[in-house]
C-alpha cells in the first residue's frame, strides 16, 4: 500500500459539494434534451413523429438499461483502488469497462431483430407509428456501443472525484444533439430519422469526448496489459458486483413498474395524476443523486485506504448535505406544488386529482433520503450482496403493504406502499451497515 493510501484526504464539506454539485447540474440538462427532442419533432405539426420518437427512445432505454450496472459497480471498484493508491488497476478498471460495453453493445447490435419485436409485442403502436419508430431504432441502435461505454466512464470518473468532467461531458453530448436535432430535422428535412442521426452522432460524439477525459490512463501501459486486465480474480468480482446491481436494480423498476399498472386499475385520470407527480421523485432523484455520488466516491476511496473514520466522516457528512437538500425540496414541492402541476397537467380532472395526492410528494424526498444515501455509501463499498438481499426484504415488504393498504385507500394506499418501499430499502440497508465498518476494520 503506498503512502497515499495510509494518508487519505480529509473529508470536508467543501469536497463532498465539489462531487454533488456538477451531479446535479448534469441531472438538470437530461430532461431539457428530451424536451428539445420533442419540441424540435413536434415542428413537423403531426402527432405520429412524436410519438415514435417517444417510444423508440423509451425502447432503447429499456435495452440500455440492462447495462446501467457499469455505472454504479465502476464507480466502487475504482474508488477502492484508487483508495489502495493502485493507479495500474485504476487503469486496467476502465480496460475492462470499454471491453464489456464494446462487446454488450455489438450484442444488442446483432440480436436487434428479436428485440425491437419483443418489445412491439409488449408495447404495440398503431402502423405509422411503429413503422417510424423502427426507423428511428435502426438508426440508433449502431450507437448502442458508444451509449453503453458513456455509463461505465462516468463511473470511471466519478470514483476519481472528477465530476467536474462528467459535467463537462453530459453537456458536450446534449448540446451535439440539440444542435443536430436543429439541423437535421428542421434544417435539413430529415424528420424522425433526423433526430436518430442527431441522437448517434451524439453518443459517439460522447464515446470520443469521454475517452478523452480518460486520456491519463492510457499514458500507461498498465490499461492495456493482459494478464493485469484479465485477472481472473477482479474478474470474477467484478462480475459479482455488477450482477448484484443489475439484480437489485431490475427488483427496483418492479417496484416502479407494479406501481404504474396498480394506477391504472383506478382509472386514466388517476394514471394520468399519478404520472405527473412521479416527476416530483423523479426531480428528487436529480438532486439527492448529486450527494449519493459523493458517498460512492469518498466511500469507496476510504475502504480502499480501509480507512474506518474517513468512511464513516464520509457516510454522515454527506448524508447531512443530502438532509437538507431533502427538507428544501420537500418545503419547494409544499410551496410550489400546485403550480408545477398545473403547468404539468393541462386537463382540470388531472390536477384536481394530482392535488389530492401531492401531500404524499412534500413527504417523499425526506422519506427518500436514507434509501439515496445507503445506496451510495454500500456502491462505494461494494457490499453489493447487501444491497441485493435487502432489495428483495424491501421488495417483499412493499407488496406486503399493496396488500394491505390499497383495498381500503384505493390511490392513497398505492402511494404510501411507495413511500413504504423506500423507507425499507434505508431501514434495511442501516440494519446491514454495522457490518459494512466492521469488514473494513478487519
Amino acid at each position: 500500500m503506498t503512502d497515499a493510501a495510509l494518508r487519505p484526504r480529509e473529508v470536508t464539506s467543501r469536497r463532498i459539494l465539489a462531487i454533488a454539485l456538477p451531479i446535479v447540474l448534469s441531472n438538470v440538462s437530461v430532461p431539457i434534451l428530451g424536451a428539445v427532442d420533442t419540441g424540435v419533432v413536434g415542428q413537423i405539426g403531426e402527432a405520429a413523429p412524436i410519438g415514435a420518437v417517444g417510444i423508440g427512445a423509451i425502447i432503447l432505454s429499456a435495452i440500455y438499461w440492462i447495462f446501467g450496472f457499469l455505472r454504479m459497480g465502476t464507480t466502487g471498484l475504482a474508488a477502492q483502488a484508487q483508495g489502495q493508491g493502485d493507479s495500474a488497476e485504476v487503469a486496467a478498471i476502465l480496460t475492462r469497462v470499454l471491453l464489456i460495453a464494446f462487446t454488450g453493445g455489438a450484442a444488442i447490435i446483432l440480436l436487434q431483430v428479436p428485440l425491437i419485436w419483443a418489445a412491439f409485442q409488449l408495447a404495440p403502436a398503431s402502423a405509422e407509428v411503429e413503422t417510424l419508430a423502427r426507423g428511428y431504432m435502426a438508426i440508433r441502435i449502431w450507437s448502442a456501443p458508444a451509449a453503453i461505454a458513456v455509463f461505465g466512464i462516468t463511473g470511471w470518473l466519478i470514483a476519481q472525484e472528477r465530476t467536474r468532467a462528467v459535467l463537462a461531458l453530459q453537456l458536450w453530448m446534449n448540446g451535439l444533439n440539440a444542435a443536430l436535432n436543429l439541423w437535421f430535422v428542421l434544417g435539413l428535412g430529415w424528420g424522425v430519422n433526423g433526430v436518430a442521426f442527431a441522437t448517434f452522432a451524439a453518443e459517439w460524439g460522447g464515446l470520443a469526448m469521454g475517452l478523452l477525459l480518460c486520456r491519463a490512463a492510457f499514458r500507461r501501459p498498465d490499461w492495456r496489459d493482459r494478464a493485469r486486465v484479465f485477472h481472473r480474480p477482479a474478474l470474477l468480482r467484478m462480475a459479482r458486483v455488477n450482477t448484484d446491481i443489475l439484480i437489485r436494480s431490475a427488483l427496483l423498476q418492479a417496484i416502479f413498474l407494479s406501481f404504474m399498472f396498480l394506477g391504472a386499475g383506478f382509472g386514466d385520470v388517476t394514471l394520468a395524476a399519478n404520472q405527473v407527480l412521479l416527476q416530483f421523485l423523479f426531480i428528487t432523484a436529480y438532486a439527492l443523486d448529486g450527494f449519493a455520488f459523493s458517498a460512492e466516491a469518498i466511500v469507496g476511496q476510504a475502504v480502499g485506504a480501509r480507512a474506518l473514520p474517513a468512511l464513516r466522516r464520509a457516510a454522515i457528512l454527506s448524508s447531512a448535505w443530502g438532509l437538507g437538500a431533502s427538507v428544501i425540496l420537500a418545503c419547494g414541492f409544499w410551496v410550489f406544488g400546485p403550480w408545477i402541476v398545473e403547468i404539468m397537467a393541462k386537463s382540470n380532472d388531472v390536477r384536481a386529482a394530482a392535488a389530492v395526492f401531492l401531500p404524499w410528494m412534500t413527504a417523499a424526498p425526506v422519506l427518500a433520503l436514507a434509501s439515496f444515501m445507503f445506496d451510495g455509501i454500500f456502491i462505494g463499498a461494494t457490499r453489493t450482496g447487501d444491497m441485493r438481499n435487502m432489495m428483495i426484504l424491501s421488495v417483499a415488504i412493499y407488496a406486503a403493504s399493496v396488500a394491505i393498504l390499497v383495498p381500503g385507500l384505493g390511490n392513497h394506499g398505492l402511494w404510501a406502499a411507495l413511500l413504504v418501499s423506500f423507507i425499507a430499502r434505508g431501514a434495511t440497508l442501516a440494519w446491514r451497515y454495522p457490518a459494512l465498518e466492521r469488514a473494513v476494520a478487519t
